[in-house]
């Protein structure tokens, strides 16, 4: 007997072809396009927001002769598709009934009959699935894993207004909203079921994951703690009184907001190169900003992307992840960072107070941004085997 809902049916692309002409966008294997076609959230049941316009556009992931070449050094390859490996777009529901643009991969030799082990990957903080997140599903489903893409809440095509809030539960939620949309799969085995998170959705896996035992075996990459980065900065390079700085910025923001102002946006990538003035900013920017990696969602625009509001930032203050990691046991940790990466704090400190089975993997030579797209460093063999000897 099916476990899956009319209602997650409804929203499940069951087609025999590529992200088809009619879904959600369509990822071009020569040019690296999104083509974003008619899926308005506004007509959906399952939009509790109030719906967000969708635009009908092709839109270039950005200009070539008004981009700094890119560096595709080692392999980098964002928009990797394979011909091995069928994807869906699907959209399901959290538990609060607010909605994940989600894409959904599994082997084009899958025999529905079996039940099949599930990861579910999350993008970088400020991304969206198309970032990453795509990458690591594809090459996951290459080994014979089903896999699923999420967009956070807030970003990408999935729902939450203000666009680009900060909100930590929510995007925990949407990890374990994932695994209920998995496990209502007949050809997923619900007791086989785990995740990868990279960048800031690694601290929110492990959020996730303390809560959900469903989640069976969790590996992060690149890792960020965003509640330790937001508070501390890298490497504690933040004071008290700055961050008494943004919460007063935050509050008064606050208050512009509920007069009727927009929402303002801080940090995230700059947006001009010439505005990268140290190194960590160097790297996102040649990852978010070029064509090596750039996503412009439906309804945005680029100088919007990867920025969080003001207003909402100050939430990852009392965001900490890693605060009784040791109860994930005895479900088994993967902790993946480049030994120069700028946040090798985070798996590191994530590592020490996690107890056992757990693992920590340096990747020689390899910054925090390199693990993202650069299939010649990212580990996948070692990927693989985790989840292969886990689930």
């Amino acid at each position: 007997m099916s476990r899956t809902p009319a209602a997650i049916k409804a929203l499940t692309c069951h087609r025999d072809d590529d992200i088809s002409s009619d879904s959600q966008y369509q990822l071009s294997p020569t040019s690296h396009l999104i083509v974003f076609s008619q899926y308005d959230h506004r007509n959906s049941t399952t939009n509790m927001f109030g719906g967000r316009l969708v635009a009908v556009a092709i839109m270039a992931l950005v200009n070539a002769m008004a981009t700094m070449a890119q560096n595709l050094s080692f392999g980098a390859d964002n928009f990797y598709r394979s011909p091995d490996v069928q994807i869906q777009p699907i959209m399901f529901q959290t538990q609060y009934q607010t909605s994940i643009a989600a894409n959904l991969f599994y082997p084009r030799n899958l025999s529905r009959n079996v039940e099949t082990a599930a990861i579910v990957v999350g993008h970088p903080m400020g991304a969206v699935k198309e970032q990453s997140a795509n990458l690591y599903a594809t090459k996951l489903a290459d080994q014979g894993f089903i896999t699923v893409s999420i967009d956070l809440p807030h970003w990408g095509g999935s729902d939450g207004e203000p666009r680009n809030a900060v909100s930590v539960e929510y995007y925990a939620e949407a990890f374990s909203a994932a695994v209920d949309y998995l496990g209502l799969q007949d050809f997923v085995d619900r007791e086989r079921i785990g995740g990868v998170g990279i960048c800031g959705s690694g601290s929110f896996i492990i959020s996730a994951a303390k809560i959900d035992s469903r989640l069976k075996a969790i590996a992060t990459v690149s890792m960020y703690d965003m509640g330790a980065a937001a508070r501390n900065g890298i490497r504690k390079s933040q004071t008290l009184a700055q961050r008494k700085e943004l919460i007063n910025a935050a509050a008064a923001q606050r208050w512009n907001e509920s007069e009727g102002a927009e929402s303002e946006l801080i940090g995230g990538t700059v947006d001009r190169r010439e505005d990268a003035t140290d190194a960590i900013q160097q790297e996102f920017y040649d990852f978010y900003r070029t064509t090596r990696g750039e996503v412009t969602p439906p309804g945005s625009l680029p100088n919007t992307t990867t920025h969080p509001t003001r207003s909402s930032q100050v939430k990852f203050f009392n965001f900490y992840p890693f605060n009784d990691i040791e109860t994930i046991s005895p479900r088994p940790l993967l902790f993946i960072s480049g030994d120069q990466a700028h946040s090798r704090e985070f798996s590191e400190n994530a590592y020490g107070r996690a107890a056992e089975p757990k693992e920590l993997i340096w990747v020689p030579g390899a910054g925090h941004v390199d693990l993202y797209d650069r299939v010649d460093l990212i580990p996948f063999d070692r990927l693989t085997r985790f989840f292969k000897e886990n689930l």
